[in-house]
């Protein structure tokens, strides 16, 4: 029987919708997460960057409420956005001394019935003399049980998305507003990337038998199976030499097989279903294609480049010198920079190119690091810096892949000479 057809695109690429043609479930993680969501914990789904998280998550938690962290943000504006997606918003008023006065007000007919369904259960102690619309209420979003009951209500499951962007601050912040809306009965699922196992357990103890967490990794077997899939539905095989480059230039990041292996079916001239099976391309052709991929990165690296340098440089009594610290990290090899790279051994290397370096000083640009490479809107982050470890890592493995095929100049590289032509008129000072 001849196989459905299906375009190049439906069986593998970056996608917002999975792509069922290539989804593989590694390790029986969908049976784990499944076994997970129906017991009372909050679940820690830990993966890099293009792991697979957002698959994962769609693959099991179809209806979630899902709430995006950016750096400034707190737990309070993650709330916030809670009620925007239940089609609600809370309208405060304070009155004197720590009264509360304030209205829960529908924006979307969802709102309006959850409003009502809050209302005929006296769930949120909702005072009278209310429209359809718009509900009194003595509470704000600092009151977690009024959040835990709205969301309890809604019957949909909080997923919070890019933990690592949030501030150390409001990370602690936010593993002890898990520790009440656990108490409260609503269970959230948090995804992000950090580099310590069981870092909300870490954050606050009292979570411990209250939250599991799950580390997402791709095995170069896992991996394998993914391009398997998609040949057996696109009735193609790949090059043996060129499977294994394609799994070897993942860097164990899905994401970024899903990209090139797309990229080479398109320069192979592949669009969709074949009639009988073939090889397609060859190590020429792939080639090719990583090399222009890289090119495609060139402006989201050499940005986050510019953005870090200029960072430093622009902290008061910046010397420049601290560029040397950049060049130390991008130098550093794979392994360290996914399981962190210490502050300590930065600074050995650092300073042995430039001996005017200050430990005291490079551990407090470290802390900022976060900060100088995000853009407006607290987004852009490849780096980022484990506080509690005093390491970095890398976020984004998209950047291993550059590294390998690129050839542009490092903006810091600059940034060294010029310190170097001014050496004398520094003064050491971070």
């Amino acid at each position: 029987m001849a196989l459905p057809y299906l375009k190049t695109n439906e069986v593998f690429g970056i996608s917002t919708e999975i792509l069922q043609p290539s989804y593989v479930n590694r390790g029986d993680l969908d049976a784990r997460i499944t076994r997970l969501l129906s017991r009372n914990y909050h679940i820690a789904l830990r993966g890099e960057s293009k792991c697979g998280k957002s698959w994962l998550r769609q693959a099991n938690i179809p209806d979630a409420i899902v709430v995006q962290c950016r750096l400034n943000k707190t737990p309070k504006d993650l709330y916030t956005d809670v009620l925007g997606q239940l089609g609600l918003s809370l309208v405060i008023e304070r009155g004197s001394g720590k009264a509360v006065k304030g209205s829960l007000e529908a924006t979307q007919e969802f709102g309006v019935k959850l409003l009502a369904k809050l209302a005929a259960k006296q769930t949120i102690s909702l005072e009278g003399n209310s429209s359809e619309k718009s509900k009194p209420v003595g509470r704000d979003l600092d009151d977690l049980r009024f959040v835990s009951e709205i969301i309890n209500e809604s019957g949909r499951k909080l997923v919070i998305e890019d933990f690592h962007y949030l501030s150390p601050e409001q990370r602690l912040a936010f593993s002890f507003d898990l520790k009440a809306l656990w108490d409260y009965g609503t269970y959230v699922v948090v995804i992000g990337i950090w580099s310590e196992n069981n870092l909300l357990i870490h954050l606050n103890p009292d979570l411990a038998g209250r939250m599991e967490e799950v580390s997402i990794y791709w095995s170069s077997d896992d991996l394998k199976r993914v391009l398997d899939r998609g040949a057996d539905a696109l009735q193609i095989e790949f090059p043996v030499k060129v499977c294994s480059q394609l799994v070897e230039d993942s860097f164990g990041t899905v994401g970024i097989l899903q990209r090139l292996a797309l990229s080479y079916l398109d320069e192979a001239g592949v669009n969709g279903t074949n009639d009988k099976r073939v090889t397609v391309g060859d190590e020429q052709v792939y080639e090719g294609v990583a090399m222009a991929y890289a090119e495609q990165l060139n402006a989201l690296y050499q940005t986050f480049a510019q953005r870090v340098a200029n960072g430093i440089r622009q902290r008061a009594d910046s010397t420049g010198i601290y560029a040397h610290m950049l060049a130390v990290v991008m130098v550093a090899t794979d392994k360290q920079l996914t399981e962190g790279l210490s502050t300590d051994d930065i600074f050995k290397d650092a300073s042995q190119r430039e001996g005017r370096i200050k430990r005291a000083n490079l551990g407090s640009i470290m802390q900022k690091i976060n900060g100088i490479q995000v853009d407006k809107d607290g987004r852009g982050l490849i780096l980022s810096y484990d506080d509690s470890k005093d390491e970095v890592f890398v976020v984004d493995k998209h950047l291993f892949f550059y590294r390998k095929y690129a050839t542009a100049r490092w903006p810091w590289e600059r940034v060294i000479q010029e310190a170097e032509e001014q050496g004398d008129n520094y003064t050491g000072r971070g």
